[in-house]
């Protein structure tokens, strides 16, 4: 049976979703679509389980941001401490950020941008100072306490998950632990990372697997923090399959 339970979050729709460009690290706004579904998806489902949060854990990145503050102003807990990390930004898209993904793929062909786009340790090319946003990563000031080694020019889902998961097992499952009521607002790679390491996937698994915006997701966990059954998306089976199938045509 399960003990414990962790409620997480993709992001809405951003601007840079809306207009198929690679994100990673680039700080950027939700599109209108995003804040919509934010209120009258993400939070309305939250309330029709009629879920409560103690504490909830954010990225760096304000689309993460501008979801969570809706659906905390929505279920009446704006006082709840939220702690935000670095370690649980998307990924780092390197040399591909800013860039449209169509174009990308007629550039280096759609079989090698899918591979960097959905394979589990091929990384992209690393960003370089002539990318035109390198100076507005490198210099958020939300970033500025990433000491310079361990800030990435690129990354995989592989390298992802070598900051999330630590920051899972070391910080959030301290919370769950002492009966916090938890809930991660993040991305689509941090949190397929973390699916993949709550199931034990296999790489050819993960790859296969999309993560929808803005459906939330239990994780059910028994006392050694083991999965209870699988996760569970709070939305019907057919409109996370929907989502899911958007996820897998961007850039197509």
């Amino acid at each position: 049976m399960a003990k414990y339970s962790i409620v997480c979050l993709r992001h809405g729709e951003s601007e840079w979703n809306k207009a198929n460009l690679f994100c990673g690290w680039h700080d950027v706004n939700l599109s209108e679509s995003g804040f919509y579904d934010a209120s009258e998806i993400s939070a309305a489902a939250l309330r029709k389980e009629n879920l409560q949060f103690d504490i909830a854990f954010t990225s760096c990145l304000k689309r993460a941001h501008q979801t969570l503050e809706i659906v905390l102003r929505e279920l009446s807990l704006e006082k709840i401490p939220v702690v935000m990390d670095w370690r649980l930004n998307e990924r780092h898209y390197g040399a591909l950020t800013g860039f449209n993904k169509r174009e990308m793929a007629e550039v280096y062909g759609e079989e090698q941008v899918q591979i960097w786009r959905r394979s589990f340790n091929v990384p992209p090319p690393d960003i370089t100072p002539l990318n035109p946003y390198y100076e507005q990563i490198r210099g958020n000031p939300k970033f500025k306490k990433i000491c310079n080694e361990d800030f990435p020019n690129a990354e995989t889902l592989e390298t992802t998950m070598k900051r999330v998961v630590p920051f899972y097992e070391e910080v959030i499952k301290e919370q769950v632990r002492t009966g916090k009521r938890v809930l991660i607002v993040a991305h689509g790679t941090s949190l397929r990372g973390l699916v993949k390491h709550v199931k034990g996937m296999t790489d050819e698994e993960v790859m296969k697997f999309n993560m929808p915006n803005s459906i939330p997701f239990v994780i059910e966990l028994d006392e050694n923090f083991k999965l209870v059954g699988d996760i569970k998306f709070l939305a019907d089976k057919e409109f996370v399959l929907s989502a899911m199938e958007k996820v897998a045509s961007i850039g197509k």
